[in-house]
Order: structure tokens, then C-alpha cells, then sequence
């Protein structure tokens, strides 16, 4: 009865950091497994008419309210956003950008460098991990649309590819 128990423990923590993931997303659902511990949070999807702004689903825990600030880290102008020319490689999650390896490391990309297909822009920091983030295709990099240690936003455009 007592081993039992024992694999039942639950990191509260690692759950809300989950849900903080869902409300600052529009993932559904997400799964983490640490040796025997498997974890998944997932929430209820509901389709409005209006457009939903990062609305807080049912979930396991509390919404968090960094949820409600989502919209305010995306670039506010929208005629900055149409004038772009070129393509936006946005990020697959929040966390933080970075755009070196290390401090005393050059960065990984300058406006104007030539770049190839898989090539690495940056990296975006998640729960303790780095991610690569990767040149969809060959081009030039117009522009870095990002600070170095800058916290980025699901879908936030962080690099602009040219031809």
C-alpha cells in the first residue's frame, strides 16, 4: 500500500508550469513523463463566433494572469506588420530568446547574413531547455525582430527571412 503512494506524488509545481503553458498557448493539451511519473493537462477547446483571445479553458489550476498580457508582447502597429517583406519565423512557444550560445559567444546570425535551410537563428529557452530555433529555407536574414534574454509569446515573430 505505502509503494503505491509512492507513485502517486505529484509535482504541484510541474503542473501549474503546464497549465501556465496551456493559457499562454492555444495547445490543447500537454504531456510530460519523468521516469514511471507521467503528467498530461489538458482543456477543453470552445469555438466562438467573436475571436478568442487566449480565453482561459477549464483546466486543472488556476488561469494565469500573464494569459491576459498575451496580446500586448506582439508588435502593436499593424502597418509595421504589412510592410514586412519577406517571411516571419515566428516561435513554437513562449519562453526566452536568446541570441548567442553563451555570453562571450558571437550570435548566431546578423542582419544580412546568408543563411541555409536548418541553419540555427537562435535559441527560445522553455522550462529549462534550450530549443533551436531552425531557418525554414535558404535566404537572408532582413531582420532580428527580437532581443537577446528577451521573453518571447507563442507565434511571435522573432527573425525575417528574405529570398
Amino acid at each position: 500500500m505505502a509503494d503505491d503512494k509512492k507513485h502517486v506524488e505529484i509535482d504541484a509545481a510541474l503542473v501549474r508550469q503546464l497549465a501556465e503553458i496551456l493559457n499562454e498557448t492555444d495547445l490543447t493539451e500537454v504531456e510530460v513523463e519523468r521516469g514511471e511519473l507521467r503528467i498530461r493537462v489538458a482543456r477543453e477547446v470552445t469555438v466562438n463566433a467573436a475571436p478568442v483571445q487566449y480565453a482561459a479553458a477549464p483546466a486543472p489550476v488556476a488561469a494565469a494572469p500573464a494569459a491576459a498580457a498575451a496580446p500586448a508582447a506582439m508588435p502593436s502597429d499593424p502597418a509595421t506588420i504589412v510592410a514586412r517583406a519577406g517571411e516571419e519565423v515566428k516561435s513554437p512557444m513562449v519562453g526566452t530568446a536568446y541570441l548567442q550560445a553563451s555570453p562571450e559567444a558571437p550570435a548566431f546570425v546578423q542582419p544580412g547574413d546568408k543563411v541555409k535551410k536548418g541553419q540555427t537563428l537562435l535559441i527560445v529557452e522553455a522550462m529549462k531547455t534550450m530549443n533551436p530555433i531552425q531557418a525554414p529555407r535558404d535566404g537572408v536574414v532582413a531582420e532580428i525582430l527580437v532581443g537577446d534574454a528577451q521573453p518571447v509569446e507563442f507565434g511571435e515573430p522573432l527573425v525575417l527571412l528574405e529570398a
